[in-house]
């Protein structure tokens, strides 16, 4: 019925997340108000908007504004924005300045979640982007024909404890291992380069992991991978691939897992429980 329609307002960035959320939003029949960031979104999300505008990076006032003038009542963020940019003051109005600088961390997470309770407290809360798309949810489990060994069991094993310890500083979700040394951490490079720059250090036999960073909010920063890290993994010899199940998405993950078995590569679902000793 059109009384129950929501309106969700998406802050799109690149990749085709913002899509595919376009995609789930439409089906439900809610109307989608969007947000668009010259260079960096995904132009393809424009024919879902019932409204669109293009702004530049950090212009929070006017984006706020923007929505409350089209009855936005929840928010989305989605896809991917070269934070570089994001935090180049010449980007920021006085509304993002104030609330970027009063911050101590300036890490991914800590930027999202100041972004978040500001919507909050304009009366437009921020839904998890997967509450639209559950199916891209990671699930438990090994999922391709080749097992993790022993030896990537152990480094899967040693690479969680780092990975939790370096999300809970708002570092990174990623870490390259070979044989418990650890050969890459990701900062702000993204997790296809930190895979290259593992597999260069550590050498064939890495086994890259991604985690959920402990008390970042699940609406705003899940960890994800797709066919493409597949494939970074596969061109520098890495051999086996964590990631942490419900609480990261799996893009193109047929293709992905096909991918995967074609070059040897195992990929995990992994749970807290396994690794909680």
């Amino acid at each position: 019925m059109a009384g129950d329609r929501n309106t969700i307002g998406l802050i799109a960035g690149g990749k085709q997340f913002p899509v595919l959320v376009a995609q789930g939003v439409k089906e439900r029949g809610d109307k989608l108000v969007i947000v668009g960031f010259t260079g960096h979104t995904n132009m393809d999300v424009v024919p879902y908007a019932d409204v669109w505008e293009e702004m530049k990076l950090g212009k929070l006032k006017k984006m706020i504004a923007y929505f409350q003038k089209n009855g936005v009542q929840k928010i989305i963020m989605a896809g991917t924005i070269n934070k570089p940019k994001v935090m180049d003051v010449r980007h920021l109005d006085m509304k993002a300045l104030k609330l970027v600088f009063k911050q101590k961390n300036k890490g991914d997470s800590a930027i999202l979640g100041i972004l978040a309770e500001e919507f909050e407290r304009e009366g437009m809360p921020v839904l998890p982007a997967h509450e639209y798309l559950p199916g891209l949810l990671t699930p438990a489990g090994i999922m391709t024909q080749k097992a993790p060994d022993e030896r990537e069991w152990d480094d899967l094993r040693f690479a969680w404890g780092i990975g939790k310890e370096l999300g809970k500083m708002d570092i990174g979700q990623c870490v390259v291992v070979r044989e418990g040394i650890v050969s890459a951490v990701e900062a702000l490079e993204g997790t296809d380069v930190t895979i290259r720059r593992g597999c260069e250090l550590g050498g064939k036999g890495c086994v890259v992991l991604k985690v959920f960073k402990p008390g970042q909010q699940e609406q705003i920063d899940l960890p994800s991978l797709g066919l493409d890290t597949i494939k970074t993994m596969a061109a520098g010899g890495a051999t086996c691939l964590g990631i942490e199940a419900e609480k990261s998405l799996f893009f193109d993950r047929s293709e992905a897992i096909r991918y995967a078995d074609l070059h040897g590569i195992s990929i995990v679902g992994i749970t807290p429980e396994q690794f909680t000793s």
